[in-house]
């Protein structure tokens, strides 16, 4: 791949910065991409080495860094004896460099790891009927805290988000016109679920999924504290730093822009999607964004909630009621469950530790009455996206049921709590491992 530094008919813009949001979008698609579909671990190499170049003042990377976060290594490893971070990187350049080429050759914003080095570096290229023309872009400075990216370039990332998010919800209502429209199937062969979703739906027939809002999310980290439920329904924290003096304009404009797009994770989708394909009870669900989701409902319904408070503010409402739950640490930008009240031999914290083998991940599952008492709330929260769809899994299959339906010592289900260890070998389905539960009658 040339770079040509003297090209005279790239445009000026060419020349700037690439954006926090651009960077980490790329990474993003190209890690979701069919050269990294079939290698976990090569997927999760590069979404480190992206998320930590963006990071202030991140000007290297270290091996041993890499060899610890994502291939499990001890903090003593002996790079020169151990050299998996090499040998990777060396596969990793490679389907980085065959993705530009193939599938990629439509981006704009492209990016390498050169040899020596774990730090991405970005570059524009122009594209057209001939070979694409490259221009290196300059590094980019320290990222200021009040400062954001300008709102012209934020828009060419929320406008790819929003197609994703377009698509997510043709999927989405395809499968559930799909299954009501289908004759329901019998669970003659899976008494453990049967039982779990007839004691759930048992006090009300209509349930509602509330998926989670990834613009509150990214909210959440631009203004760096939690947002609350109340400030989410009444959008007073958009309110309430739109007369701060701390923060820019751009910024300001910059939150406006992410609130103004309805974003859904896949893994939220996913999550969901493993409910509604049960059938049998697809004909009482209905799907619903949580920006829009409403507190009479709440009354009425039965409720299950997708994610955890960060990205879905109506978990906010079960704080008091639970033992196990969701959270996220800012300065690390890494979820983590916290157990109130720890039994022993149980931890105060769960925290997410890379394998070299393996994908690891914790799952909190929550059966609870709704504030009526007229229906039932399930909520289902991982520490990534793909731990979320774990639960979802766990909660749908026989299997995964029956187990817990044992460990209850039989019979019906009772309100609960489960924290789940999840994990998955590279190619393969998700295992959940019970971790440590709580019952109340």
């Amino acid at each position: 791949m040339s770079v040509l530094h003297e090209n005279p008919t790239l445009p000026s813009e060419t020349s700037a910065l690439a954006t926090v949001q651009e960077r980490l979008a790329v990474i993003e698609r190209v890690a979701n991409s069919t050269q990294f579909s079939k290698s976990t671990r090569l997927r999760d190499f590069l979404r480190f080495v992206g998320k930590r170049s963006v990071k202030t003042g991140a000007n290297e990377i270290h091996e041993h860094e890499i060899g610890v976060q994502v291939f499990g290594r001890s903090e003593s490893y002996d790079r020169g004896q151990d050299n998996i971070v090499r040998v990777n990187a060396t596969e990793l350049r490679k389907r980085i460099d065959s993705y530009f080429s193939t599938e990629g050759a439509h981006e704009t914003l492209i990016f390498t790891i050169p040899r020596g080095s774990y730090l991405p570096v970005y570059e524009r290229r122009l594209l057209g009927p001939e070979k694409p023309a490259v221009v290196a872009l300059p590094s980019p400075p320290p990222l200021d805290p009040l400062t954001m990216p300008s709102r012209s370039k934020m828009r060419d990332f929320f406008w790819i988000a929003l197609s994703a998010v377009l698509a997510v919800v043709c999927i989405v209502q395809f499968i559930q016109m799909s299954f009501l429209n289908a004759p329901s199937r019998a669970w003659t062969d899976k008494p453990s679920v049967l039982a779990f979703w007839t004691e759930f739906t048992k006090a009300n027939t209509s349930t509602d999924i509330v998926l989670p809002d990834e613009a509150v999310s990214m909210s959440e980290e631009i203004v760096g504290h939690p947002i609350t439920l109340s400030d989410y329904l009444d959008k007073a924290y958009i309110q309430a730093f739109e007369s701060s003096s701390k923060m820019s304009a751009e910024r300001k404009a910059d939150l406006h822009t992410i609130f103004n797009h309805n974003l859904v994770t896949f893994g939220g989708f996913h999550a969901a999607q493993e409910i509604v394909a049960m059938g049998p009870i697809a004909r009482s669900m209905r799907m619903v964004h949580s920006r829009f989701y409403e507190a009479e409902s709440l009354k009425r319904n039965n409720l299950i909630l997708i994610g955890g408070k960060k990205a879905n503010p109506w978990v906010h409402l079960f704080d008091d009621q639970v033992n196990f739950s969701l959270d996220y640490d800012d300065e690390h930008s890494q979820a983590f469950v916290s157990n109130h009240k720890p039994k022993p031999g149980e931890e105060s914290v769960y925290k997410v530790v890379m394998d070299r083998n393996a994908l690891y991940g914790y799952s909190v599952i929550s059966y609870l009455p709704n504030p009526s008492h007229t229906g039932s709330v399930l909520i289902v929260a991982g520490t990534d996206s793909d731990a979320t769809a774990a639960a979802a899994e766990f909660m749908t299959s026989e299997e995964g049921l029956h187990k817990l339906r044992m460990t209850f010592g039989g019979g019906n289900f009772h309100y609960f709590e489960v924290l789940l260890k999840t994990s998955r070998l590279s190619g393969t389905s998700f295992n959940s491992e019970l971790v440590a539960y709580r019952t109340r009658s």
